[in-house]
């Protein structure tokens, strides 16, 4: 058996580049969960700020760290776009999944009354593909 078969570029060469930056894309988010929840947390329940404010933080700084790890892990962009007018386009894709996240908040937990966390689980997972598909057909397009 050789052993290069086993590694995770040979894996990865399985996979169409869609499905392959999809399931990246996943990972890169869960991470980028991991950062929302624990800055929304640490605004809203320690530091008592505005749960609105504190999920935009959150959500801010996720943005951020989701950014970089799309470019340079996800779609595997290295110098191909410049940095500034591509994370200018992701930040514009980011801010419009913020106001359809706030929006989804809103909702399930002001007139749905769901708990807050759960609310903004869901609104996640739904923002998720609206994310997905403007940052792989509009932000990192230039390297399919």
């Amino acid at each position: 058996m050789h052993k290069n078969k086993w590694s995770l570029s040979y894996l990865e060469s399985l996979l169409p580049f869609r499905f392959l930056s999809l399931v990246k894309f996943g990972f890169t988010g869960m991470s980028g969960l991991v950062i929302d929840f624990s800055v929304t947390w640490l605004l809203k329940d320690e530091l008592h700020l505005n749960k609105f404010l504190a999920n935009a933080a959150g959500f801010t700084a996720a943005v951020i760290s989701n950014y970089v790890i799309n470019r340079l892990w996800t779609f595997s962009e290295r110098e191909k776009t410049k940095v500034s007018k591509q994370f200018a386009s992701f930040l514009m894709v980011s801010l419009i999944g913020l106001v359809l996240n706030s929006g989804f908040l809103y909702l399930f937990h002001e007139h749905l009354a769901l708990n807050f966390y759960l609310s903004k689980a869901i609104a996640i997972l739904l923002v998720f593909f609206w994310n997905f598909s403007a940052n792989y057909f509009f932000v990192f397009k230039s390297i399919k």
